[in-house]
Formats: C-alpha cells, structure tokens, sequence
C-alpha cells in the first residue's frame, strides 16, 4: 500500500525548509575561529563571507519576487534545497580542493541561493495551506527558525565534543542531510498556489509615500540588530571572552537562539493583546542595554548573558515591523511585504558586517558589537518617527495580530 502525504506533511516541509533557512545563516558563525586558525583567514575575509551570503539572498529575492510564478511553488522549494545540501558539502570540501577563501566563498554563493529561495517561497506554501489555522501555522513557521539556530548551535557543540573540532569539515556533510531529506518531501507532498488579487500599490508609488520610509528603516535596523549579535557572538565569545567554544557557544549563539525563539512564539500566542509600539520601542532599549552589557562588562559569563539577552530583545523587531506595516498601510499588499523583507536581508548583511569591519580596524570585536549598537538606537528614532506620523495625519490602526 502506498503512503499518502497529505496538507499535514506540507506543513512538516515547510517548517524543516526554515530550519534549513537555520543552518544556512548560522553553521558557518560556529566555524569562524576554524576559518581564522586553520584556514588564515582574516576578520575582514569572515566579514565578506557573511556579506556575500545575505547580499546573494537579497539578489534571489528580488529575481524571485519575478520569476517564482513561472517556475511553480515546487520546483523552487526543490532547487533551493538542492543549492543548500550542495552549499553544505561544499563548505566541507572546496577550501581544500581551492584555495581556502575562495571555496568558502563559493560554498556561500551556493548556498545562499537556497537560503533566498527558502525564504521567498515557504511562507506563501503554508499560507495557501487549506484550513482556518493559519495564524497558527505561521507563527510557528517563522518560530522554527529559531528553534532550527539551537538545534545548529546544540547538535554543533555535541559534535565538537565527541569527534573534536579538527573534523569541523564533516560537520557540514550531516547538516546536509536535513535539507537533502527535504528534497524529497517536497517532491512528493501536495502543495497549493496563493492567488493574487492584483489589489497592491504599486512598487513606484509605495517610494513616494514617507510611512513606507519608516518601515524600511525599521526593517533595516531589526535585520541589523538581530545578525549582528547572531553571526559574531561564537566568535566574540572564544576570542574576545576567552572562554571554551562550548560554553560560549551554549551561552551566546545558543541561548541567544532560545531567547528570540521564545519571543516570537509568545508574540505568535498574544500578539492581539500587546501595544506593537510601546512593545519594541521597550525591546530596543533593551537591546542597546544587552549590548552594553557584552561589550562594557568584564565577567565573562555576564557578558555572554548580555549576548543571549540581544535575542529576547530582537525576537519581535522583524515580526512586530511586518503587523504595524500591515496595520498603518494595508494598502501596501504584496509589493510593500517583498520590499519590507528585501530592507531585513539588507539589515543581515550591513549589521555583522560593519561588526566584522570596525573589528579588523581596530583589532578587538568589543568595538565591533559597539558599532552594532547604533542599530536599535536608530530603531528608537523610528519608532518615535512613526508615531509622530501618526499624530500628524491622524492614522487610526487597529491592535490586531497580523501574520507574518
């Protein structure tokens, strides 16, 4: 008798494609004193590798926002994690096939394919799900995210215990195994197509309309303030801390991971009741105070607190921008979103860079994190922007969830 997959392991695939999204943007960070000791590379070469990562995502999304209708749902769930298990054995073989910068470098590109596919085309498969429990299948979809960051994190460390850290190149071939078994889930399970309604302002009209320049900005910093601390904590926390990688990566990339994943799960449970406003303008404040913490404080262990209290602090940032977006300007539609996520990738990309770059200046990654701290500043003066936007034009919006 033949198994028959049904809406149900659609929702699986979905939830195991952004735990893939997971190992793309956070096995390398795991990696990067391997990368510097044994491979030579510098903090400004690190620094490239994850602008190149999200800087290539960027490019897949905007081509995809294009393109994803003629290639169907399924062909592009299959060839994103395609590129994500051949990016995952790359990493592992082509910095010593090549030399070390440029097979790391193109490992990246490769995967980083699927990362930006992964991310354009799961939402809309759970979102055209049938059933009336879409909120609830969306909030846990975006949640798994951070659920897939301490699995990377925790499977990572067990591996680094048992076999030692001088296999690190192997490590890469079993994450592949994740996204490998998910091609064929994909290829087998049912899958539905959103229909568009054709109601969206236009991409040139939304430029001219200043609410829209908020959002952005806000996008940016919430992108910025998130990878920032995500990508350089392993690191900050071996070099800079001076402490053993697993406990810096259980209390930094871990418990990071954890704290943002419980965020999101509670803004999934009570998002209804909660003033989005007051909510993160609050949770940059404690941000910038999380990253005061790691940078100023000299106790290691309360340092690396301050690392992990950056991720309850971000958890709702990017979540909480999309519903206020969709709550001030609902007649953004589809184009406002693609953008809107298109600025989050931006925010990836120029957060743990400009960490990395001011680190390789200066020669310590305390000033790094420093730098990175503008970003929640900034995300203050867009809170407060937005507010004063809606007192002048009288904007009346409604706290409700909105799914993301």
């Amino acid at each position: 008798m033949q198994f028959k997959f049904t809406y149900r392991h659609t929702k699986y695939a979905a939830y195991l494609g952004y735990i893939s999204q997971a190992i793309v943007n956070n096995l390398a960070p795991l990696l990067f004193v391997s990368f510097q000791r044994e491979l030579g590379l510098s903090l400004n070469k690190i620094s490239l590798l994850i602008t190149v990562n999200f800087c290539v995502q960027i490019l897949v999304d905007m081509i995809s926002a294009k393109y994803i209708d003629r290639i169907g749902y399924r062909r592009a769930t299959l060839l994103a994690h395609i590129a994500i298990t051949l990016g995952m054995v790359g990493m592992g073989t082509l910095p010593f096939l090549v030399s070390p910068f440029a097979g790391l470098l193109t490992a990246s590109i490769i995967y980083a394919i699927g990362g930006g596919l992964t991310e354009v085309i799961i939402s809309p498969i759970v979102e055209a799900l049938p059933g009336d429990e879409k909120e609830s299948a969306m909030s846990m979809l975006h949640s798994f995210y951070c659920w897939g960051q301490v699995a990377v994190v925790l499977l990572s460390t067990l591996y680094f215990q048992i076999i030692g850290m001088e296999y690190w190149r192997y490590l890469p071939f079993l994450w592949a195994l994740l996204p490998a078994f998910n091609i064929f889930l994909f290829a087998r399970v049912p899958i539905r197509t959103l229909n568009e309604d054709g109601g969206s302002v236009p991409v040139r009209k939304l430029f001219g309309v200043k609410l829209f320049w908020i959002f952005l900005l806000l996008m940016i910093c919430a992108g910025a303030s998130e990878l920032a601390m995500s990508q350089w904590s392993s690191f900050f926390a071996e070099e800079g801390l001076k402490v053993s990688k697993t406990l810096g990566d259980l209390l930094g990339p871990c418990a990071f991971a954890l704290l943002m994943g419980l965020a999101r799960t509670y803004y999934g449970i009570r998002g209804a009741g909660l003033n989005l406003q007051r909510t993160i303008l609050f949770s940059s404040v404690l941000c910038i105070f999380s990253y005061m913490t790691a940078v100023f404080v000299p106790h290691p262990v309360i340092a690396l607190i301050g690392c992990a209290l950056t991720g309850l602090s971000v958890g709702i940032m990017w979540p909480g921008t999309f519903s206020l977006a969709s709550k001030y300007y609902p007649q953004g539609g589809t184009a406002m979103f693609a953008i809107l996520a298109l600025a989050g990738d931006v925010g990836c990309s120029s957060g743990p860079t400009l960490a990395g770059l001011m680190a390789d200046h200066t020669g310590d990654l305390h000033d790094g994190l420093l730098a990175a701290a503008a970003f929640p500043v900034l995300m203050i003066v867009g809170i407060l922007l937005l507010k004063k936007e809606k007192e002048q034009t009288g904007i009346q919006v409604e706290n409700q969830a909105v799914r993301h």
